[in-house]
């Protein structure tokens, strides 16, 4: 029942008031049933009286035929409060007088003259007709003659005002006797009520701020049972305060461990369920922190993880055996990679012997084995490049000997026009040979100090080196910039951007796709007095996702799997930087109903007196429309 109040003062006042609502109501309709057998039954009485008086004052007036006399009587019948009209009608029952108006404009009902036929002679006969209305008709002898019949109907509203009355005073004592008993009864529910109140109160603020006192001791106002519960109840909270003071601490200092532990946290009971994480758990099983609690190790965990840790979990409830540097691998969802964790479980004992909770440590090494792994492959990738410039430079000497052999051979021998011809190719080839052996070791050769390069020694030097892979995927070059245009800059540091820039795109274009190469003199969009070069590399690969394309310069990010470092484009970010210049990147992935591509560009700044780097900027927004629309034509 919601309507019902909870406190007990309230339900002591509202069961009062009802009950007595309910006697008093039954009080007054008793009384009004009884008043109206008394009334009813008064009435009778009158009305006998009244009939009876008329109709002995009108016996003589009828006689001596003095009309003005009779009517006289009849209007004074009616002038009592009780009498509602009055009549004296013939034997046949016409109306000869009235108490009101004319005695032709009120004859008799139907009702009325049914009546006469029941009649006596020695006393009154009354009657009911309508709705409530009482009458009394009483003939007119005179010895045996009948002169005619007095009618006297009574006054109905008289007789219920009457009860209203009486009545209307039974509520009002009712009400005020309600009003009354209720604020006494109100006083003395407020002396018990207003301890439980307090009590209460108390209680409530004990649940809700355990570690608080504010409020307590509780004031003792009574001086009876009540009060001595009071002040049992302080003493009871005065020594949980005292148990709690030094838990208190300890509770705070292991909370503030376990949140802000480097380490991720968790803690299960025997049915395997987390009854603790700690953040960095929850941020290494992508799990928010609330929905942990309760739930098993086999809903949170990777399938992965979840058969070892279960029996890593099962010996320590069972043996309260220490399981160190679990290793557990796993793959995440692209374009995240693989992850490595060390986890180490361990017993939480409540007694020296019960095993009440397993606590679980985890360490994300992923990071670390993945820095390994591409430390390796780096190490790799610069042996190779050491032994690429000693081959390429020791090549230097028999190409020297060749070139000079085939120019003895064309300038110095008598041959006939087709070996000629055979001897410029082979001097062709060994140009070409040359080439890239000096492009090699123009990448393994770095000058210690910047200097002015031309365009053409930094696009299309790179471009040679991948001429094969170009021509086997038939992928169209398009170069738009000026070849002897020059910049100050570190030419080999330079050439590596583009070459990771190239290489990424050959990466991403399937065959007959195509390449645009833009070079500019151009503004820093930031810094307007700011002159340099601006490189546009555009492809019509397959592109990539915004997350992909939110972690590109990240170290060791990579979507390449084996064959990637996550060095590339981290590396480029880190030259850029060096030249002070910018670098933003703009992507579009398959699958839209508009071309894919990627649109790389770079702005270095031409200034011979730059000498170390300062705050650069990596952004995703490229400028450049011209070159994505070119692509989509």
């Amino acid at each position: 029942m919601y309507w019902w109040p909870r406190t007990i003062r309230w339900q002591m006042l509202l069961g009062l008031v009802f009950i007595e609502t309910l006697s008093i109501a039954l009080f007054a309709f008793l009384l009004t049933d009884y008043l109206q057998h008394q009334i009813f039954s008064r009435v009778r009485s009158r009305l006998q009286s009244q009939s009876s008086s008329l109709a002995l004052q009108t016996c003589q007036s009828i006689l001596d035929r003095r009309h003005d006399l009779t009517d006289l009587t009849v209007k004074l019948q009616a002038g009592f409060g009780s009498v509602a009209r009055a009549a004296i009608t013939d034997p046949a029952g016409k109306v000869l007088f009235a108490s009101e108006g004319e005695a032709v404009a009120h004859p008799l009902t139907t009702e009325e003259l049914a009546q006469i036929g029941h009649i006596g002679a020695d006393a009154p006969h009354i009657f009911q007709f309508g709705k409530g209305h009482l009458e009394a008709v009483r003939p007119i002898y005179k010895g045996a003659a009948l002169l005619g019949y007095a009618w006297v109907e009574s006054h109905s509203q008289w007789d219920e005002d009457q009860i209203s009355i009486v009545v209307r005073a039974t509520v009002l004592f009712g009400g005020g006797w309600i009003v009354l008993s209720t604020f006494l009864a109100w006083l003395v529910a407020r002396r018990f009520s207003r301890p439980l109140t307090l009590l209460h109160a108390g209680t409530r603020s004990l649940m809700s701020m355990p570690q608080g006192s504010g409020n307590f001791p509780l004031p003792v106002t009574v001086k009876n049972e009540f009060g001595d519960l009071i002040v049992a109840f302080n003493r009871m909270v005065a020594s949980i305060a005292e148990q709690r003071a030094g838990l208190s601490d300890t509770l705070s200092l292991l909370d503030s461990m376990l949140a802000n532990a480097p380490i991720g946290l968790a803690f299960v009971d025997r049915n395997l369920r987390i009854v603790r994480v700690n953040q960095v758990f929850a941020t290494l099983t992508g799990v928010p922190l609330s929905r942990h609690l309760g739930r098993t190790v086999s809903a949170i965990m990777p399938a992965e993880a979840t058969a070892r840790l279960e029996e890593a979990f099962q010996q320590v409830f069972a043996q309260q055996i220490h399981n160190n540097e679990i290793e557990l691998l796993g793959e995440g969802p692209a374009p995240i990679r693989d992850w490595t964790w060390l986890v180490s479980v361990y017993p939480v004992l409540t007694s020296q012997e019960h095993v009440r909770w397993a606590g679980m440590i985890v360490r994300d090494v992923s990071e670390r084995v993945r820095a390994e792994e591409t430390l390796r492959k780096t190490e790799k990738l610069a042996a190779t490049g050491r032994l690429a410039a000693s081959i390429a430079h020791e090549i230097n000497n028999p190409l020297e000997a060749l070139t000079n052999i085939l120019f003895l051979l064309r300038n110095f021998s008598t041959l006939d026009a087709q070996a000629y011809e055979y001897v410029a190719m082979a001097e062709h080839e060994v140009r070409r040979v040359a080439e890239i052996a000096q492009q090699t070791l123009r990448f393994y050769r770095q000058s210690t100090l910047p200097g002015r390069a031309t365009l053409a020694e930094l696009i299309d030097s790179v471009l040679d080196l991948y001429r094969g892979r170009l021509n086997n995927q038939t992928i169209a070059v398009d170069r738009d910039f000026d070849p002897q245009q020059t910049v100050f800059c570190y030419s080999g540091e330079i050439r590596q951007v583009f070459a990771n820039l190239f290489g990424n795109a050959i990466d991403a274009i399937p065959s007959g796709g195509r390449i645009i190469v833009r070079a500019r003199p151009s503004r820093d969009w930031r810094q307007p007095e700011l002159k340099g070069i601006r490189f546009t590399v555009a492809d019509s690969g397959s592109g990539m996702e915004p997350e992909v394309r939110g972690r590109i310069f990240e170290a060791f990010f990579t979507t390449k799997d084996a064959t990637g470092t996550g060095l590339g484009l981290w590396v480029s970010h880190e030259i850029i930087q060096k030249h002070r210049g910018t670098i933003r990147v703009r992507s579009r992935s398959a699958g839209s109903d508009r071309p894919s591509g990627t649109v790389f560009q770079i702005f270095l700044p031409d200034d011979e007196t730059f000498s170390a780097p300062t705050q650069p900027a990596a952004e995703h927004a490229p400028k450049d429309e011209s070159a994505r629309q070119s692509l989509q034509s």
